[in-house]
């Protein structure tokens, strides 16, 4: 009997540290490896576009194309357009911060200051904005200094009113025209001003204050020069039509910021890609969620490839212009 009963405990010691073994977890070949884990990490990215037009689109495509391509199915896109209202720009980003995103692509001027506003955590990569200094949401373009990076969309103006002389050497008087509400376009008619000094042109400041004012600044533009530079601006990017139906029945010739704008209603344009300037804010944001690069000392970056002097040949041939030799036609 007594045998028995010291069998039974030692059989029942046996079943608890078989228990205790099992109960505790998988078995090490049922557990996941350490770099399974890891890769198993997901990220949400909310993206904040200021307004549709041609150039904005790019860059948001170009930016979702190269977050894709580096992270496949391990990143999701929360994608909001504010319809060019400054209240849904606040609203989206307060809703992205609710959410908690790992990060926010901002594709222009408008939706990285509502978004800077909204969060000083979260990481930000702004897009399609001339310069983040003069927006304010940066320290220095060098060292931002703050949850703010991103990818710059100016381009050389000095070398854009060189290719509006190479492309009408008579103008005699440039309208600058842009939206009063955006600091990027006030920082590019300021930089338009010093190379039209600088090349002997005279020139004249026209600003509407919103979409609603452009067809009547326009028509007071060509009214008093005979040629009109627009900048990178959103606003008036989103009415180019407006711009053409005023600008080509006066035989004024319009040079264009960017290539979707010159697609609409200008002459011509030294353009950046608006798709590649996505596809590098893409690349920032893969090294600040994977990589933990940090906003604060990325530099704003620029894109400085495929910058190639573009033109409308409907306009071109509308206006009876012939284009210099080297232009490429917008396809």
């Amino acid at each position: 009997m007594k045998k028995n009963k010291m069998r039974l405990v030692a059989a029942m010691a046996m079943a608890a540290m078989v228990i205790s073994t099992t109960g505790c977890g998988k078995s090490a070949a049922e557990a996941p490896a350490a770099d399974e884990t890891a890769d198993a990490k997901t990220y949400t990215v909310g993206i904040m576009q200021l307004v549709e037009h041609p150039a904005l689109d790019a860059a948001t495509q170009g930016f979702q194309d190269k977050l894709t391509e580096l992270l496949g199915d391990s990143v999701t896109f929360d994608v909001q357009n504010a319809q060019g209202e400054s209240t849904n720009c606040t609203t989206i980003a307060t809703k992205f911060v609710s959410d908690g995103v790992d990060l926010i692509m901002a594709n222009a001027t408008g939706a990285v200051q509502a978004a800077a506003a909204a969060t000083s955590e979260i990481p930000i990569v702004g897009t399609s904005v001339t310069d983040f200094k003069t927006a304010g949401v940066v320290d220095s373009n060098e060292a931002p200094g703050r949850n703010v990076t991103g990818v710059s969309d100016l381009t050389p103006i000095d070398e854009q009113i060189k290719l509006l002389q190479q492309v009408c050497p008579d103008a005699k008087k440039v309208a600058i025209v842009y939206c009063s509400a955006e600091p990027n376009s006030v920082f590019q008619s300021e930089l338009a001003q010093k190379a039209l000094t600088e090349a002997g042109i005279e020139f004249k400041e026209y600003t509407a204050a919103d979409s609603n004012e452009i067809q009547a600044v326009i028509t007071n533009a060509v009214s008093e020069c005979d040629t009109v530079f627009i900048p990178t601006d959103n606003t008036m990017a989103s009415n180019m039509e407006i711009v053409k139906n005023v600008t080509v029945p006066a035989g004024i010739p319009v040079f264009a910021g960017e290539e979707g704008m010159c697609s609409v209603g200008g002459l011509a344009t030294l353009s950046i890609s608006f798709y590649d300037l996505g596809q590098k804010a893409g690349e920032m944001a893969y090294e600040i969620l994977v990589n933990g690069a940090d906003p604060a000392t990325t530099p704003i970056g620029y894109v400085s490839d495929n910058i190639v002097p573009k033109y409308n040949a409907e306009i071109a041939e509308a206006l009876n212009i012939t284009m210099p030799a080297g232009f490429e036609a917008i396809q």
